[in-house]
């Protein structure tokens, strides 16, 4: 994904929060997990000229020095440029297995958009830079580091821990979650799923604000709107024009607004939101799950991005083009339009709506090809007491007094393929990103010094907490 999502949370920047307690992480730890990090985001793993194999490889390599059993450890995919990592640490059995997923690929970068090399870790000025180091080479790191910790501690867990290490979650035709489930499933089966590419640990002006555990996603989808004409002389112009016909239904669509819904998660979260947003926005949050929602309420929400995107299905046009000449009438007109869809609608309900709202059967809708998580149903999964509880006990020793709010991601992650799968998913990113500078995807990507290093020490703390014998 990872689209570590802006809050609107200027409300609560008065509020004065409990400073979290330093890394307890030694400075053989700090070099090992440095080491690890600086390694990864400076293997390319691009679609375009990369390699997940590469980096897949290296991190095989550094489990098996550390002691894994070669038996334990693969690198397998559908080719020799898409590998995937799976490793096991083995348990006593006493609980079903706990799986941690990760991608391996990043977005492209070129040298000339960035003021620095994208490939290179740079630490300057209290921050990482460089590509990968937010979406989410730093899960990566966090995974390999507390799996070798754990292996150099001889610690025996009471249940196999599992990573799974994946190529092509941003892109590309060989997805590595889907390829594992659809080939081997056995090797990464297990009770629940743990993923550190969702969910949103929220940092403001070096304040932790709350921790955001991703229970559900939406739905991502894609559809292809196009009209077709025969065209002609631009001198002769028609009533036939197919950038006019589709501009006018897109500017239906435009003003299309999708019904307001809650799940289970989306109402927890604006539940626990509404006390730390506090004001206007806190009242609306608590406003719209009265029976019935609160109208007003609901519309002032509504023109917040960020919790509209929450409360119902979005349809946007991304991308658009048409006709083949200057002086010829247009023929053809194209338009993407991108869904992310609430859990429990199907893409073909939504293209039933589109089909609708645009209101012109001259406009083709149809699914375009796109995500391997396009198009799957994937239902909220269920916020677990043991985890919950583990969750807990970790904050508290790293972030006292900072609530731990569940979240429905408006974006797509590897989560969507396997909730779809029958495996429960739960984002939890351990690192802490600022709300007004989430890096991902874009220039100097780049994440806090300190809050990588509170996240090695999270994702320790929290396998330990969820495979020791309670």
């Amino acid at each position: 994904m990872k689209s570590r999502t802006l809050f609107a949370l200027a409300a609560i920047a008065g509020l004065v929060f409990a400073t979290a307690l330093q890394a307890q992480v030694n400075d053989s730890t700090k070099q090992l997990s440095h080491d690890i990090f600086k390694q990864l985001v400076e293997i390319n793993t691009t679609d375009s000229v990369g390699s997940t194999t590469v980096a897949a490889d290296a991190m095989a390599k550094r489990l098996l020095d550390a002691g894994f059993p070669a038996s334990d450890v693969q690198v397998l995919g559908p080719n020799d440029r898409k590998g995937n990592l799976v490793a096991r640490m083995r348990g006593t059995g006493a609980m079903k297995p706990l799986l941690f997923i990760c991608h391996l690929d990043v977005v492209e970068a070129r040298r000339a958009d960035w003021s620095m090399d994208p490939f290179q870790l740079i630490e300057k000025d209290g921050y990482f830079y460089g590509r990968g180091t937010g979406d989410i080479k730093d899960g990566d790191t966090f995974l390999v580091t507390t799996f070798i910790r754990l292996q150099q501690e001889h610690y025996q867990p009471d249940r196999d821990l599992i990573l799974a290490l994946t190529a092509d979650e941003e892109g590309g035709a060989s997805n590595g979650v889907a390829w594992l489930i659809k080939n081997h499933r056995d090797l990464i089966e297990a009770e629940y799923v743990i993923n550190p590419d969702a969910g949103d640990f929220e940092l403001d002006n070096g304040k932790h604000l709350l921790v955001g555990i991703q229970a559900s996603e939406k739905l991502y989808q894609d559809f292809d709107l196009k009209v077709t004409n025969p065209g002609g002389h631009s001198s002769l112009p028609t009533s036939e024009n197919a950038i006019y016909q589709l501009a006018q239904g897109l500017t239906r669509l435009e003003k299309y607004q999708f019904p307001f819904e809650l799940n289970a998660v989306t109402r927890e979260y604006f539940s626990r939101e509404a006390d730390i947003v506090g004001g206007q926005t806190g009242a609306d949050m608590k406003g719209i799950l009265q029976t019935p929602p609160d109208a007003a309420a609901v519309a002032r929400l509504s023109a917040i991005p960020y919790y509209n995107s929450r409360i119902r299905t979005t349809c946007v046009a991304t991308r658009l083009d048409g006709g083949h000449a200057n002086n010829a009438l247009p023929g053809m007109a194209h338009a993407n339009v991108n869904c992310r869809i609430l859990p429990g609608h199907a893409p073909d309900e939504i293209q039933t709506t589109l089909v609708k709202v645009l209101d012109d059967s001259r406009i083709a809708v149809t699914h375009a090809p796109g995500l391997a998580s396009s198009g799957i149903p994937n239902p909220p999964s269920p916020l677990r007491p043991d985890l919950m509880a583990a969750l807990q006990k970790v904050s508290n020793e790293m972030w006292p007094g900072i609530p731990i709010v569940p979240v429905m991601d408006a974006g797509a992650s590897d989560g969507a393929i396997s909730r779809a799968a029958g495996l429960p998913t739960y984002g939890l990113p351990g690192l802490f990103m600022d709300v007004d500078d989430d890096r991902s995807h874009g220039r100097d990507e780049r994440v806090r010094v300190a809050s990588f290093y509170d996240g090695v020490d999270f994702y320790y703390r929290l396998v330990k907490a969820l495979s020791s014998a309670q």
